[in-house]
């Protein structure tokens, strides 16, 4: 093991507190913004109070969306203005997009949102039943920072502003580092400053272990929740990938990059922040075990062990891939009288409703013996087997680490050997010659954001909101009357699951709302997206994105269904587009 950092960083917070806390700053009034939850920052200004200074402390992390959450009084309010900054070194919606979930927040509410000046400055108009009219000013901190891609973001940031005099006078009004900023700035550093070999992969794991406080806070919205340790993942897991996508002199949307398996754990402390990175191999392959379900009603993704079991019932002629880390990548053929299907899932092995949507459609369609179909449960195990170990300590994180191969590539991109995941799909493909393949996805339920390096998702903005279950279909350009069909067929076909146009509706309303618009065609309640493209061997690839990454329970078994259900109506409707073209 090669370690590239070991440091400990002075919690910020504690930081404020013993600077102030003396008897020299009696009636000092010092407001802060920390990336701290609620019960710290009080307790914090509960203690500086205790020396007479009078301390408010509030999130830099999502600032707006906080206020509305601490200090705006919400009883008989009737409508919401609020003009949201925009400035020039961020993208026109990233303040609007960091309002998110407000809209739903206030479902009773009327709530305008305008855009606003670039002051860094939500200003809030708030109107009640009786009359009133409150206006608050709710800072945003924020400051200019270079990044990895020799860039300059636009980031939120820890600020102090202090006034020793009553007449509001400020004597510090001034941006200061807190520790998850020089925590992501000391690992990209470290990253940075480590002479990485001249070919890929980079290493076979590059850990990223950080113990740290923050917010972890759930909302009562859908799957909500503000986690500044899932943000920090997230910002470790894709800045990494683009750093080294930059070395390799790749773009930076390019997806067959095999940089190695890169892995932030981010764990909750309560002290100062402990970093750690290291360099290892890879261990003989361990999957965490979890109870066995009965995937009917299951409520949480199952473990790889189930999954094969579950396999290994069908009937079908069994063929085998490998993983990067030698886990097998299982998939099955039976041929039949139909036009043949590919059915698979786990290619992004965080987004777990897939496989089990994917099996429970493979019970139904092997119960017909002229059912043709290829099918592969889990594409990416070596991700599947990662993404149940770090939900052990962080259940409702999205954890994109999982996302892509060991290798660090994403299965369908992967030009290396084709014997390691992508070589179970060319089998598929040899064996049964499948034109439709149904390609089952979700991703994040909830919202997904990268506050260190700009807030919104690089490359990813228009994912970063749910809105709802949603289908792209890719096809052959010469194939554009029969996506038609298909996609009109499918979306028929998800009208008989209940809940799911109200479920859509609801999730596109607030999703349009924080981010500007619907840029997808709407087909029976279902947003779909459909492209002419030939980079896909089927000349149908239907993909479903179900909002899933960190759900459990009813939510999770209404994710499958409609995976499901997805796969039952597309194979149907293949089947008569098919029976068509030979009549």
């Amino acid at each position: 093991m090669t370690v590239l950092l070991d440091e400990r960083i002075p919690r910020t917070l504690d930081i404020i507190v013993r600077d102030w806390s003396t008897e020299a700053n009696r009636g000092v009034q010092l407001d802060a913004w920390v990336f701290e939850d609620a019960p710290a920052r009080k307790q914090a200004e509960t203690r500086l109070a205790e020396i007479g200074v009078i301390a408010r402390i509030r999130s830099a992390y999502k600032p707006l969306v906080h206020a509305f959450l601490e200090d705006v009084d919400l009883a008989d309010l009737k409508r919401v203005t609020v003009r949201y900054p925009v400035h020039s070194e961020a993208l026109p919606l990233r303040f609007l997009s960091e309002a998110y979930p407000l809209a739903a927040l206030l479902d009773l509410v009327e709530t305008v949102f305008e855009p606003g000046e670039a002051d860094l400055t939500y200003r809030v108009i708030a109107e009640y039943r009786d009359g009133r009219v409150v206006e608050v000013d709710v800072f945003a901190p924020n400051r200019l920072r270079s990044n990895h891609l020799d860039e300059v973001d636009l980031t939120p940031t820890g600020w102090l502003r202090v006034s020793r005099q009553s007449n509001d006078i400020l004597d510090i009004d001034q941006a200061i580092e807190t520790e998850n900023e020089i925590v992501f700035q000391k690992v990209m550093d470290a990253i940075a400053a480590h002479e990485w070999p001249a070919e890929e992969p980079y290493a076979e794991k590059i850990g990223i272990d950080v113990t740290i406080p923050g917010i972890e806070r759930a909302l009562p919205y859908g799957d909500e929740v503000l986690s500044t340790r899932e943000a920090l993942h997230e910002d470790f897991y894709f800045s990494l990938l683009e750093f080294f996508k930059l070395k390799s002199g790749r773009p930076i949307d390019d997806r067959s990059l095999q940089p190695g398996q890169i892995v932030p754990d981010i764990r909750e402390g309560h002290g100062d922040a402990l970093v750690r990175v290291t360099l290892s191999g890879f261990a003989t392959p361990q999957d965490p075990t979890r109870p066995q379900q009965d995937l009917e009603h299951a409520d949480a993704a199952p473990d790889l062990a189930q999954i094969h079991r579950e396999l290994a019932a069908l009937p079908g002629q069994v063929f085998e891939g490998v993983s990067r880390e030698g886990r097998p990548v299982r998939g099955l053929y039976r041929a039949g009288t139909r036009p043949a299907v590919l059915v698979s899932a786990g290619q992004h092995a965080n987004e777990t409703s897939a496989p089990v949507g994917a099996l429970r459609a493979m019970r139904r369609l092997l119960a017909n013996p002229d059912s043709n179909v290829a099918f592969i449960p889990v594409e990416n195990p070596d991700g599947y087997a990662l993404h149940g170990r770090l939900c052990e300590h962080n259940p409702r994180h999205m954890h994109h680490a999982a996302r892509y191969t060991s290798l660090g590539s994403d299965v369908e991109y992967d030009k290396g050997n084709p014997t390691y995941e992508k070589g179970a799909r060319i089998q598929a493909l040899e064996l049964s010659g499948a034109q439709l393949h149904v390609n089952l996805h979700g991703y994040p339920a909830h919202e997904w954001t990268r506050p260190f390096t700009g807030y919104l998702p690089r490359g990813f903005e228009l994912w970063t909101i749910p809105k709802g279950f949603f289908l792209i279909l890719r096809h052959h350009p010469t194939w554009t009357d029969q996506a038609r069909i298909l996609i009109q067929a499918v979306t028929k076909g998800l009208t008989l699951v209940p809940g799911l146009a109200a479920f859509n509706r609801r999730q596109i309303e607030v999703c349009s709302i924080h981010s500007g618009g619907t840029p997808y065609e709407v087909i029976n309640d279902v947003p779909c997206l459909l492209t002419a493209e030939e980079r896909h061997p089927s000349p149908l690839t239907l993909i479903t994105e179900f909002p899933d990454e960190t759900i459990y329970g009813e939510a999770f078994r209404f994710a499958h269904t409609i995976q499901m259900t997805t796969v039952l109506a597309a194979e149907a409707a293949f089947a008569a587009i098919m029976s068509e073209q030979v009549a």
